[in-house]
């Protein structure tokens, strides 16, 4: 199996193509990168900035280069001695315009009898035989039904005819009567969907992979690409959803010749990978959060959890108890289909109701600790979670106690759904809603974090290095995706705020006081957000403001839009573009924040591109990237700047300050470069440690006898107001020098004064000779 050192997340669309993604090679290559990583290319709908709306898996998408285009960077790569890893999407396609997708096509005309109807997840019993689609403002709306072109057409919206359903003269009312499908109104999707979906997303209808023939036709494009040569390995998104994840893995890896595989996994503390998944682990988000962690301060947590409680008016948040009501706020709600067509697969003889079954699943996945179990490995959660339900809701208690065999046996069809659906209501309830709600210090609510985990000292995160370096030594790591609520720089200047929890909280009532939000909590989210990301135009804020406010739900949301609160939250935002008083306090905040969060972004980076497993660069973030939730994380940047600043960097112009944007660059393409050309430093991990008044503000490890030191400064402020590093020192067996500087230090006792005296960050490997 071919493994990659490191990779380069490429989003692939249509202003950004595949031929594009082809001329970057020798940029990428001079970067240090190892093998490219493709975002979605199979055809997806028109328009797809992202390409997880698949709509026929049997072609590259022409909008995103077509085959020739994957060819072209292929081909490219190869000729650097690259690699190539591609995102595919098992679990769905997209049905927003049932004719672009053939296979979507073919079920609504023919129903039962189409060659797909065994392709799709569909409970056909529930609605006659017919699929229902929520695409109408109202039911209503039938009335605005017309026929066209031998079509049914609901304005854009197209639709076929079965055979012989439409003659001369008919209405298209009856016409629509006489379909394998159902139009009906979008808010009836809560309750009486029929068809499961990717999350609660309508227009994503789900998959059967499990099944052979499906298996075999949705990845013969895939296949190809293996036979051919055209790629050395996948990022499977969303296995969670799939019937079997373990099954599919074991097929995938034999399909693809053996091939390099990792998994779009979230692993909740404490959790590992099934030891039975055919992969090398996942794409990262458990490595983002240890990371993030060793640089927060734990001083803030307490001045912090004050200001949160006296926002809400009383105590602080309780995490626990907020994603339970979260979670049942998602299965009574966006995903009451899916927990109701739970509830119909209980078998009459239980004598359980249909109505106390549904409250009764909702519980326990409401109680789930994880986002989903893979039994037989896993059943101690799900019994765990049963046992947590009863007692949250004793009235269900023998309810839960008849269901849990039912979960537990993997030969019935409710076992089976219930793990694929656990983690959509984790997904939506924790993710998308509590981590809008929890506030407190927004680089904790990140995809694949705990934030009730404040902060990590260094001892638990080297004992958590060394069990990655033992267990997934191939796992990706990353600080930066499509999907993150926050990217990394965002984060590391908002971790700041737990060292200087007092100021922070004077800023924030001051902002507050100029610039009421009649919602406490999410003034603080807003706060930290603008102040993350600031410089940051009023289009990107205001468009944040409002995803943030409605996923949050408790002041508006997507359904039910508060237009007052709405006009309130974007007067706000404006606010620190239009009042003079809020720029100035924006400002100030600022200021104190950004030298400290750029240490941190450093410090963050280095850790991450030399800590164990395999590095991912997302997109344009060798430069400052302070971005938030998608879109904005998946905006256009340019390469040609970074190209000028790395040919500037390998003249030896090195920045003057690590607040420099070429500081980010440097430490990025020097540790690539040694990732890639020196694979034999990066072998092992032992912590180091330092001797000195300043130690507590060092992580540093060691990658292997005589491999790559890596010394990083953690908390900052506290080390500037401490009086610096002082004598703080590290011991050095040999003489080692500095990638970042070309400074050479040891053997012997070295000081961090000397070492940091250029950047917070230094990238040590053997030196060619002893220092004299």
């Amino acid at each position: 199996m071919r493994t990659p050192a490191s990779t380069y997340r490429l989003q692939i669309r249509r202003g950004f193509t595949l031929f594009d993604a082809a001329e970057t090679v020798p940029y990428l290559k001079s970067l240090g990168v190892d093998w490219i990583y493709l975002s979605p290319i199979l055809k997806a709908e028109s328009g797809s900035d992202h390409g997880y709306d698949v709509t026929d898996p049997a072609v590259v998408d022409p909008e995103r280069g077509g085959p020739e285009g994957l060819a072209a960077v292929s081909r490219a790569a190869r000729a650097a001695g690259m690699g190539v890893l591609i995102d595919i999407v098992p679990n769905h396609v997209g049905v927003a315009s049932p004719p672009q997708n053939p296979w979507w096509w073919s079920l609504l005309k023919e129903g039962r009898g189409s060659r797909y109807a065994e392709a799709f997840d569909v409970d056909w019993d529930l609605a006659g035989g017919r699929i229902r689609i929520p695409v109408l403002g109202s039911d209503d709306d039938l009335d605005q039904l017309e026929i066209k072109d031998g079509e049914l057409r609901y304005f854009d919206h197209r639709f076929p005819l079965a055979e012989g359903s439409y003659r001369d003269g008919d209405s298209p009312r009856d016409v629509h009567g006489r379909q394998h499908y159902e139009l009906v109104g979008w808010r009836r999707a809560d309750n009486e969907l029929n068809y499961r979906r990717f999350f609660a997303v309508n227009t994503l209808a789900g998959i059967r992979v499990e099944v052979p023939s499906v298996f075999d036709e949705a990845h013969q494009e895939v296949v190809r690409w293996f036979r051919e040569g055209l790629a050395d390995g996948l990022r499977i998104d969303h296995p969670d959803g799939l019937a079997d994840p373990g099954g599919y893995l074991e097929r995938l890896r034999e399909v693809t010749g053996g091939a390099y595989l990792l998994i779009e996994k979230i692993l909740e503390p404490g959790e590992q990978l099934p030891a039975s998944f055919e992969c090398e682990g996942t794409s990262g988000y458990d490595a983002l959060a240890d990371v993030d962690r060793v640089f927060v301060a734990p001083r803030g947590q307490a001045p912090l959890d004050r200001l949160d409680a006296r926002l809400r008016g009383g105590e602080p948040a309780d995490y626990e108890d907020m994603i339970r009501g979260t979670k049942r706020r998602i299965t009574d709600g966006i995903l009451h289909s899916e927990i109701l067509r739970l509830a119909r697969l209980v078998p009459e003889r239980t004598g359980i109701s249909r109505d106390v079954a549904a409250d009764a699943i909702a519980e326990i996945i409401a109680a789930f600790p994880v986002y989903r179990s893979y039994l037989p490995e896993g059943a101690e959660i799900l019994k765990e979670a049963c046992e947590l339900a009863a007692r949250r809701r004793p009235e269900l208690d023998q309810a839960v106690q008849l269901l849990q065999p039912l979960l537990l046996d993997t030969d019935l069809e409710i076992s089976r759904r219930f793990q694929q659906t656990s983690g959509m209501v984790m997904a939506k309830g924790v993710e998308d809603t509590a981590f809008f709600r929890y506030n407190r210090l927004g680089t904790l609510t990140e995809v694949g974090a705990d934030p009730t985990e404040f902060s990590l000292e260094p001892e638990e995160f080297h004992a958590r290095m060394t069990r990655r370096q033992a267990e997934l030594p191939l796992s990706m790591t990353t600080l930066s995706t499509h999907d993150t609520k926050r990217s990394e720089d965002t984060r590391a200047r908002i971790s700041v705020i737990a060292e200087v929890a007092p100021e922070w909280e004077k800023a924030l009532d001051r902002l507050n006081a100029l610039a009421p939000l009649p919602d406490g909590p999410l003034s603080t989210l807003l706060w930290q957000a603008i102040a993350g990301a600031w410089p940051a135009s009023r289009e990107r804020l205001q468009s944040y403001a409002l995803k943030a406010a409605r996923e949050a739900g408790n002041s508006t949301s997507w359904t039910d839009p508060d237009p007052v609160f709405e006009e309130a939250l974007a007067a706000v935002v404006d606010s620190a573009f239009d009042n003079p008083e809020v720029r100035a306090e924006l400002e100030a905040l600022v200021r104190l924040l950004a030298p400290h969060g750029a240490s941190n972004s450093l410090a963050a980076k280095l850790v991450q591109l030399t800590m164990p497993g395999v590095p991912d660069v997302y997109q344009g973030t060798e430069f400052w990237d302070r971005s938030l939730t998608d879109p904005d994380n998946r905006r256009p940047f340019s390469f040609d700047e970074r190209i000028r600043a790395l040919e500037q960097l390998d003249a030896g112009h090195r920045p003057d300050s690590f607040q420099d944007e070429a500081a980010k660059l440097l430490v990025t393409s020097s540790t690539l470069r040694l990732r890639r050309d020196r694979p034999e430093l990066f072998t092992g991990y032992r912590p180091v440690q330092a001797s000195g008044p300043a130690a507590e503000h060092l992580v540093a490890f060691d990658r292997g006898a005589g491999g790559v030191l890596t010394l990083a400064t953690r908390l900052p402020y506290g080390l500037e107001q401490s009086g610096g590093w002082r004598d703080t020192a590290v011991e050095l067996e040999t003489a080692m020098t500095d990638e970042l500087t070309g400074s050479t230090f040891g053997p012997g006792p070295a000081a961090l004064s000397e070492i940091f005296q250029s950047y917070p960050v230094a990238l040590l490997v053997p030196a060619t000779g002893d220092k004299s």
